[in-house]
């Protein structure tokens, strides 16, 4: 499915822009932590001043165990860095730009060392034989040609890639088990409440900072957020909000609950307003029901392969009053669904008779309240399946069996 809108000149068209709740607002996607070798900032120093007199330091000691203090130990250790390996980049023997793009900078191929390109977070999730599994994001190691993954301990191990999925933003790597001691659980992010303690786990602008606690609550379920994968595609991402900090070298690290079990992989944050205006605790974590599915299939396949229906959809609730009435003509009664702004030729949806502007409000026995809900809902089948759509064409309520035949790669040239 894709979520790519158009406008229209026709007087019966209107505008299917998806705005995922953050208009104005600029989201930091590359929570990965770029290294610059010419960065001239001086560590942070603390200083002491010597004390005289007959001041004394407490003998009092007492118990610092709490909720957060044992969570953090339950997962901390499977906490780790992840160092995203590449060719240093050329310099140009053009600075002037006189030569044209033949000149411009790029790999250098005259070395073959590999350097720390940018560093980002990972989770330790499972151990099989010798071979142990750590899920980041997948913007982590974009354009990886190596990766090194440090451990809690600070033993530096040698990844390797075992599948990405730029659509979820999440890929697998695997190391040698030989040194990891302690895998991380993975909690029902279905069953989180706004409100309860999140906690978020990770390196901070890299493993200087690495396996860095910062502390906050859910701040929101099922947040949309809109990003671009590495392809330049607009994707909208189910997400859980949170106000604990996220940084970036944050990006692929543990979001955890009280109890110690993982409920989202952190991702990304909005770090400003489009007025310039400074943004605080608004952070964003892919939910970890989604995460397992992802990994199991990237740990199997190397590759996420989704179901299509050929449509580009926009929520019914960000239309107006006049555009429903005049356009869609659907009942008052609907309230919620995804319309169809676009359904493309020869796909399941075109070949089981959807029209554009129909509103689809269920998949089998799933409601379908958003275009968020029903990427959801549909990525919960695979392809060959057969689905029943409840949808709305104009004041008629219709049923259609839908086989998705095709997977979303098969729509890329269309």
């Amino acid at each position: 499915m894709s979520s790519k809108n158009k406008k229209s000149g026709s007087g019966k068209s209107f505008g299917m822009g998806i705005a995922g709740g953050l208009v104005g607002a600029l989201l930091v996607v590359g929570g990965n932590y770029a290294i610059n070798g010419n960065n001239t900032s001086e560590p942070a120093t603390t200083t002491q001043s010597s004390t005289k007199g007959d001041t004394k330091v407490s003998n009092v000691t007492y118990n610092v165990g709490s909720g957060v203090v044992d969570a953090v130990k339950k997962v901390q250790p499977a906490v780790v860095s992840v160092i995203n390996l590449q060719k240093p980049q050329a310099q140009s023997n053009d600075p002037f730009g006189i030569f044209g793009s033949e000149s411009e900078e790029g790999e250098d191929s005259s070395s073959d060392e590999l350097q720390p390109a940018s560093e980002g977070s990972g989770l330790i999730y499972k151990k099989d034989g010798n071979t142990a599994y750590v899920v980041t994001n997948n913007h982590v190691v974009e354009g990886q040609k190596g990766l090194e993954i440090l451990l809690a301990d600070g033993t530096k191990v040698t990844g390797k890639l075992v599948g990405a999925d730029a659509y979820s933003d999440l890929a697998v790597i695997k190391i040698d088990a030989k040194d990891v001691k302690e895998t991380a659980k993975f909690g029902d992010s279905s069953k989180l409440q706004v409100g309860e303690p999140a906690i978020a786990i990770g390196s901070p602008l890299g493993s200087q900072f690495a396996n860095s606690v910062t502390e906050g609550i859910v701040s929101s379920l099922n947040r949309v957020v809109t990003i671009k994968n590495q392809e330049g595609k607009e994707i909208n991402i189910n997400t859980i909000q949170t106000d604990a900090a996220i940084n970036p070298g944050n990006s692929g690290g543990p979001l955890i609950d009280i109890n110690g079990q993982v409920i989202g992989i952190n991702s990304s944050k909005i770090a400003g307003s489009g007025s310039g205006s400074s943004i605080e605790g608004i952070g964003f974590a892919i939910p970890s029901n989604d995460v397992v599915n992802i990994i199991n299939q990237l740990e199997k396949d190397g590759s996420v392969q989704r179901p299509a229906l050929g449509v580009s959809t926009v929520d019914l609730s960000g239309l107006s009053t006049q555009q429903i009435k005049e356009i869609l003509k659907v009942p008052t009664t609907v309230k919620a669904g995804a319309v169809l702004a676009k359904v493309q030729a020869a796909t399941p949806a075109d070949q089981a008779g959807l029209k554009q502007y129909d509103v689809i409000t269920k998949i089998d026995d799933d409601e379908v309240t958003s275009s968020t809900g029903l990427q959801s809902a549909l990525y919960k089948h695979k392809v060959g399946d057969t689905i029943k759509i409840t949808f709305w064409h104009q004041d008629k309520e219709k049923t259609v069996d839908v086989k998705l035949s095709i997977d979303t790669k098969a729509l890329t040239d269309k």
